[in-house]
């Protein structure tokens, strides 16, 4: 049983998995177990180039980023568990015991969080229930958003980036991503705000 299964490894999803990650010295997180689907071949940045994204150099092609992300998150959280080559199916359950299924396995997992494109049609069985119109997107793109207040779309099912209804900027996309893990972490903490920072002499 995972305590958080992340779906996704853009943007979004590999910012909540890194803030996830970070929390391991957390006496309240201590022995979560974390999982993040690495499934990026559909994401946008496969053909982008930043030049206006903060913290990351002008001319960053966004298929580097997007490999570099998953290394940092090796590298820095080896505990986060990478499962690659796979795409989900369905996620069926409630909260504290959700069935996640993919083209190849079955996980179980406390709490989902969603962070694939908003590309229509959403493939995603379990989750149609909560789809709508993207809302700051024009409609000629015919993109979706789930439904949800501040990330929440319901118990135990979060969702970051595009699909929860921001725009496409990398730079939102990653702070909805640190929002939701953030969340996460304060629900840990039994309620208590949580954030995560990392300081010299410290």
């Amino acid at each position: 049983m995972l305590d958080v299964l992340v779906i996704g490894a853009g943007v979004s999803g590999v910012s909540c998995a890194l803030i996830l990650g970070s929390a391991q010295n957390k006496p309240f997180a201590t022995d979560k177990k974390i999982a993040i689907i690495a499934h990026q071949k559909a994401s946008s940045l496969q053909n982008a180039v930043f030049n206006n994204a903060y913290g990351i150099s002008a001319g960053k092609l966004g298929s580097e980023l997007l490999d570099e992300s998953l290394e940092h998150l090796a590298h820095s959280y080896p505990h986060v568990q990478q499962i690659q080559g796979e795409k989900v199916i369905s996620v069926l359950g409630e909260a504290g015991n959700f069935t996640i299924t993919t083209n190849k396995s079955i996980y179980q997992a406390k709490i989902v969080v969603v962070t694939i494109g908003a590309g229509n049609p959403f493939t995603i069985e379990g989750l149609e229930r909560f789809i709508e119109p993207h809302q700051k997107i024009p409609a000629i793109k015919n993109r979706i958003q789930l439904k949800n207040t501040d990330h929440l779309v319901t118990e135990g099912i979060y969702v970051a980036g595009v699909l929860a209804g921001h725009r496409s900027q990398l730079s939102i996309a990653a702070g909805s991503g640190a929002a939701v893990a953030t969340d996460i972490l304060t629900l840990w903490n039994e309620g208590n705000h949580t954030m995560v920072h990392d300081a010299l002499g410290k």
